[in-house]
């Protein structure tokens, strides 16, 4: 750092170069003046001095300061704004030229860029681009309360802009540079009716907030924005959670004492610095031109007018033909000057014909009172294969509004200083030229579209369920069919039906109505004489009336509202008197609209949207986003369905639940699905032990299903249920910390029936056991009580089967509760363990040989004795033997007449376990013939029949095996995917 001051020291000027060594003092406001040879010294005449004005004083409990002539002194007026650290600069510019127009060309353009953060723009050029909606919005919030106070027939281009400087993210500049843009005005030279205060107000627990920081707005159910004049209201907009119109009220009487705060200092500032008012060319219209035109033209309006037949487009086609009768006179005459106004003069005559009609009588040009609403139609489910959808018409004005929802990712991003990072529920307003039988071109965003979009959108968003209930992403469409007035008022109406159609949990219905103003004005003293309020306005009437003012709210209350005025001003009374006509009006919609659909509807059908919200680690997400996102965007395409991730929890979307399954299948091919006690999921069988068998899922996990959760009915071997590769369905019954799954399949089994107690001494049903006790005492009773003659002794009839299989816990158990001494228990034979892994010998015919050891290893004395009555006292076996010789032969020889029976059948099973393979699961030692399917570089794949298909390693004779030949294999083992390994038989036997 040192060596770059060193190079800039060296680098310097001489002294007799230098700017002050020439007399020249440095640049300030793009001049260049001449500094004193003595700083100290005064400055001499004709300098121009850097001068700057400033005006402090408090609103609510805040500094507010307005300053100029620092900054921008080339702009016809410049004023910064500031409140705590936020700074915003307002200019004022005026056209020098004046072309031929009949309306005021005031462009206000408000911007944010990210400096005033502290940040730079994440675009690709790093740099801002077009105006983002938020910066349209509050232009549009800066024109509106200013408009009006410029003078009648002032046409002359004007343009304000509004930049912020600095924000602290605490306070929303809109509001600072509304106050900037009404001070700019001030101090320019252009003719304006100013000044105006605009305020904001909130409330938090039922107390009113001046001036609300961005973090008080946050938990504030009221959001309004008031500007006024001295006397007389300008503009209101409202965002407010179903606020009632008395509590409205009384906000709106506490923010005008507020707003009239901000006058006074702009007042001040301008008799300091304010340029004196330019005289401007005015467009005025004479009144010889409008007497002469209301004598050719009042009648024969006022005749269109007074007859309700006409409808929208033959009451303009009826005006124009009056117009053009007009214009003929005048171009009889030559009259140039008149024929450039004609126009507007024509339109001046109408809206005095209209206004005093229906000021005088109380008809409207429909012939409606001025309370009255027009017809209204509902219909929703209008597009069954929308999520939602809701067409909705009063009058000639029609609305069709559709709903689309989506993931949480797919919100809209938020590039504003301050306010919520991103938006998920959006309402886009259409108004196509169609709508209102025009030919136009469609461009990008329109500040009219974007304005009644948002005010639509702020009515509902006070209904919407919390995003914790109800996180989807959630999109409107409000396309205008037809526009006569109010479409604005319509897209809440039909957006509040397709979100209930989209089966969203709505609080309530909402509706809205815009209430018009005709007023009496005495020329003289600009005072109100008479007015009429006017309930669901035409399009014709908003452009005759004075008062725009859209009222949307629930039964319970008010949540949103825009006014928008064309004189300059009008009595707060008036507006307060409005909300209980646009009250009335709204509740005969509602009535409307909750006839045809009250209440949500259920999202079960074919194009209901899903929604699966699933948490997995974050190594496990990383592996299904893939490289540079590849693995994501391909299920993305694949599916259909829509997929984000957002720390350690993925959420699919999709449109249907045939989407959503296929989503989550390869998800779970991918990663698998983290098993939660009580979940049910499918697995594959991947080995199977003596004790039970392991399960394998999706994504590598395993579970132990033991061989007691296999079924409601005893299981004396898990072979006999279950099959390796075998696809079964169960449910995760515990976990442990270490990451050990238990899962169950009789959970998912319907329970068994238990027979009625009266049935219990027809069928005995005795538990088993291992184990034969005999008791001495009671044969000789059990023995009398038997008849004289033995019938064979029948399967169906034996209390206990031959051979009883108990699990270890259950003999302990047995053995600790038994009475009998350990040394009259009859001794197990001796047994050698049957080798674990057999080479020849299916699983069923070693059962068939324990079941045949067993027989013989059973003495006659305890095989007579299973003739006996098995009383069960306590939980415990006793089994007597009778005396009698008779039957004890009698069961021996029953006995050996059974082993003789499975000895013949063992050569049938054996001859049948090959025979029967293709159409059961494969068993290891099973032997069959198997043809050649393909031969691949590393060994065959063979068909074994019933569509089952194995695998043969090479061992040095790839050579000889061609597709289509027939070999003698048998299977020695399975892989890890439940394929069966099979060896050629001739190969084993010459080993």
């Amino acid at each position: 750092m040192s060596s770059i001051v060193n190079r800039a020291s060296s680098a310097s000027l001489p002294n007799f170069l230098a700017w002050r060594a020439l007399g020249f003092r440095t640049i300030c406001s793009g001049r260049l003046g001449f500094a004193p040879s003595v700083p100290d010294s005064p400055v001499s005449a004709g300098t121009k001095i850097l001068e700057s004005f400033k005006e402090e004083f408090e609103v609510g409990s805040r500094v507010v300061s307005f300053e100029t002539g620092k900054i921008a002194r080339f702009a016809n007026g410049s004023v910064v704004l500031g409140m705590d650290e936020t700074k915003v600069l307002s200019t004022v510019t005026c056209a020098k030229t004046d072309s031929p127009r009949d309306f005021l060309p005031l462009t206000v353009d408000y911007q944010e860029k990210q400096y005033a953060q502290g940040l730079i723009p994440n675009t690709y050029m790093r740099r801002e681009g077009a105006p983002k909606e938020r910066e349209l919005l509050c232009g549009r919030l800066i024109d509106r309360p200013i408009r009006p106070l410029f003078p009648t027939g002032f046409y002359h281009e004007v343009q304000i802009m509004a930049s912020v400087l600095s924000s602290d993210g605490k306070q929303d500049p809109d509001i600072l540079a509304a106050n900037a843009s009404s001070a700019a005005l001030m101090l320019s030279d252009v003719p304006w009716g100013g000044p105006i205060g605009v305020i904001r107000i909130g409330r938090i627990c039922g107390q009113f907030v001046v001036n609300p920081t961005m973090d008080e707005l946050s938990s504030s159910d009221l959001n309004l924005i008031y500007a006024c004049t001295r006397d007389k209201t300008m503009m209101i907009d409202v965002q407010s959670r179903e606020i009632s119109e008395k509590d409205l009220a009384a906000a709106l009487r506490l923010a005008h004492p507020e707003a009239v705060k901000y006058l006074d200092p702009q007042i001040r500032l301008a008799e300091k610095a304010g340029k004196q008012k330019k005289e401007y060319k005015l467009s005025m219209l004479s009144d010889k031109t409008l007497e002469k035109v209301a004598d050719l033209a009042a009648t024969r309006i006022e005749s269109v007018f007074t007859d309700p037949s006409y409808g929208k487009f033959e009451r303009g086609e009826a005006l124009d033909n009056i117009g053009k009768d007009v214009r003929k006179v005048f171009e009889e005459e030559g009259d140039q000057e008149s024929l450039s106004i004609l126009p507007k003069a024509v339109d001046t005559v109408r809206k005095k014909v209209v206004r005093s009609r229906m000021i005088s009588d109380g008809f409207r040009v429909d012939g409606r009172h001025v309370d009255e609403v027009r017809p209204i139609y509902c219909e929703s489910h209008y597009l069954p294969a929308l999520h939602g959808s809701a067409l909705f018409s009063r009058g000639d004005t029609q609305v069709l509004c559709t709903v689309t929802l989506g993931a949480p990712a797919e919100a809209q991003s938020l590039d504003s200083l301050v306010g919520p990072p991103k938006k998920r529920f959006m309402l886009h307003y259409s108004f196509p030229p169609y709508c209102t039988n025009e030919v136009g071109k469609r461009g990008g965003l329109n500040r009219r579209e974007v304005g009644h979009g948002t005010l639509a959108e702020k009515a509902l968003l006070a209904v919407l369920p919390p995003e914790e209930a109800f996180p989807y992403t959630i999109r409107i469409n409000s396309e205008v069919m037809s526009s006569d007035g109010s479409t604005s008022m319509a897209s809440v109406c039909g957006g509040s039906m397709a979100l209930m159609d989209a089966g969203i949990p709505l609080r309530a219905h909402v509706a809205g109505v815009s209430v018009g103003l005709i007023t009496d004005v005495d020329p003289s003293s600009g005072e109100i004489k008479d007015y009429r309020i006017v309930t669901d306005i035409l399009g014709l009437e908003d452009h005759l009336g004075d008062m725009d003012f859209k009222i949307a709210g629930t039964r319970d209350g008010v949540t949103a509202i825009q006014l928008d005025i064309k004189p300059a001003g009008i009595p707060l009374d008036i507006v307060c008197e409005s909300l209980e006509n646009a009250r009335e009006a709204r509740l005969q919609i509602l009535d409307h609209m909750e006839r045809n659909i009250n209440s949500p509807r259920g999202q079960d059908g074919a194009y209901s949207p899903r929604l699966a919200t699933l948490k997995y680690s974050n190594d496990s997400l990383r592996t299904l986003i893939g490289p540079m996102g590849v693995l994501k965007r391909k299920i993305e395409v694949e599916t259909g369905a829509r997929l984000s991730i957002d720390n350690g929890t993925l959420t699919i979307v999709a449109k249907n639940q045939d989407v959503m399954e296929k989503a989550q299948e390869q998800v779970d091919f991918i990663i698998g699905r983290e098993l939660v006690v009580g979940g049910v999921y499918k697995g594959t069988v991947s080995s199977i032990k003596e004790y039970g068998a392991f399960v394998e899922f999706p994504g590598g996990q395993q579970g132990l299903l033991h061989m007691s959760e296999l079924s409601h009915e005893p299981v004396s071997k898990v072979s006999d249920v279950l099959d390796i590769g075998q696809c079964i369905t169960t449910m995760c019954i515990e976990t442990d910390v270490r990451g050990n799954i238990k899962l169950s399949r009789k959970a998912l089994l319907p329970k068994p029936k238990r027979k009625p107690a009266s049935d219990a001494g027809k069928d005995p049903v005795m538990k088993e056991s291992s184990t034969v006790y005999i008791e001495n005492s009671s044969v000789g009773e059990i023995v009398a009580s038997m008849p004289s003659i033995v019938t064979p002794l029948q399967k169906s009839r034996l209390s206990v089967p031959a051979v009883v299989i108990r699990t270890a816990v259950e003999c302990n158990e047995a053995e600790k509760s038994s009475p009998v001494n350990d040394n009259d228990k009859p001794r197990r034979a001796a047994t050698s363990k049957p080798d674990r892994k057999p080479k020849s010998t299916a699983s069923k015919l070693i059962a068939t040989q324990k079941e045949e050891e067993a027989l013989e290893s059973i003495a006659p004395e305890e095989t007579s004795a299973e003739c006996g009555e098995i009383l069960k006292q306590d939980g415990k076996l006793k089994s007597v033997s009778p005396k009698n010789n008779s039957t004890a032969s009698n069961l021996v020889s029953f006995s050996k007449a059974k082993k003789s029976t499975m000895k013949e059948n063992l050569s049938e099973n054996k001859a049948e376990e090959s025979a029967s393979v293709s159409t059961r699961k494969l068993k290891i030692g099973t032997e069959m013939t198997a043809t050649v399917d393909h031969v691949r570089a590393l060994g065959l794949v063979l068909d074994l029949g019933g569509e089952i298909r194995g695998m043969y390693i090479f061992q040095g004779d790839k050579d000889k095996f061609k597709k289509g030949d027939t070999l003698r294999v048998k299977c020695t083992s399975f892989n890890t995917k439940g394929v069966p390994v099979m060896a050629l038989v001739d190969e084993e036997g010459e080993e």
